[in-house]
């Protein structure tokens, strides 16, 4: 075999590779809209949603791009005040989740609408503790509830989709209070947007917010 077959095999090799990895760190699954949502509101507001699901830079990536979004920040939940910053998160033993606080106005996408491209392009629910190339504890899938008609969305939703065997193993997101969100450090606000061509950006994060636009053409803006 001469060296630029060689060379040729190894960049194929590697290239399917990338084409694998991506395909599994970026998952994108058709679910149907929650049977039960909160009702659109008739007049402009602010609500605020938080959801974790792996890196939190894609996760926030993708709701900067959902219509009625007013802001997506990149953060912590689940722990204590004292460990919410990244290296002392990096470890997966402060009890926090890399999330993203969801501020929206209710009058242009409700909460299950956020839920619904939270579990169809955002993240893969039945990845327990992890997300593609990310495993932690501080990766887990989470939905941290601001009040009870929010819990009851989430978990009602949870309940209708595991019961249509809409993914091939169960949803192991937890649905939770939530105690309290701490922003991330500035340099990981808007990352993927300030990064578009980082390899794990193009290979992680580019492929949710194009499945946004392609499942969800109603909810998707451009930026």
């Amino acid at each position: 075999m001469s060296s630029t077959t060689r060379i040729l095999l190894i960049v194929l090799v590697l290239l399917l590779g990338v084409l694998a990895w991506k395909a599994k760190a970026s998952p994108s699954v058709a679910v149907p809209a929650p049977l039960q949502d909160a009702p659109r509101a008739a007049t402009t507001a602010k609500q605020t949603a938080v959801v974790s699901g792996g890196c939190f830079w894609g996760i926030q990536a993708v709701f900067q791009h959902v219509k009625g979004v007013i802001n997506a920040t990149s953060g912590y939940a689940g722990g204590a005040a004292r460990t919410a910053e990244y290296e002392s998160v990096s470890t997966g033993e402060t009890g926090h989740a890399e999330s993203v606080q969801i501020v929206y106005d209710p009058s242009q996408v409700t909460y299950g609408e956020l839920l619904r491209v939270f579990f169809s392009v955002a993240h893969d629910p039945t990845q327990l503790n992890r997300q593609g190339p990310d495993q932690g504890t501080q990766y887990r899938s989470s939905i941290f509830y601001v009040n009870d008609e929010q819990k009851g969305i989430a978990e009602a939703y949870i309940a209708q989709l595991d019961k249509a065997k809409v993914f091939s193993s169960p949803i192991v997101t937890q649905v939770v209070p939530l105690q309290a969100f701490y922003p991330a450090e500035a340099y990981h606000q808007n990352y993927a947007a300030l990064h578009p061509n980082q390899p794990y950006i193009v290979i992680n994060d580019a492929p949710k917010v194009e499945h946004l636009r392609q499942m969800f053409p109603d909810l998707y803006m451009g930026k």
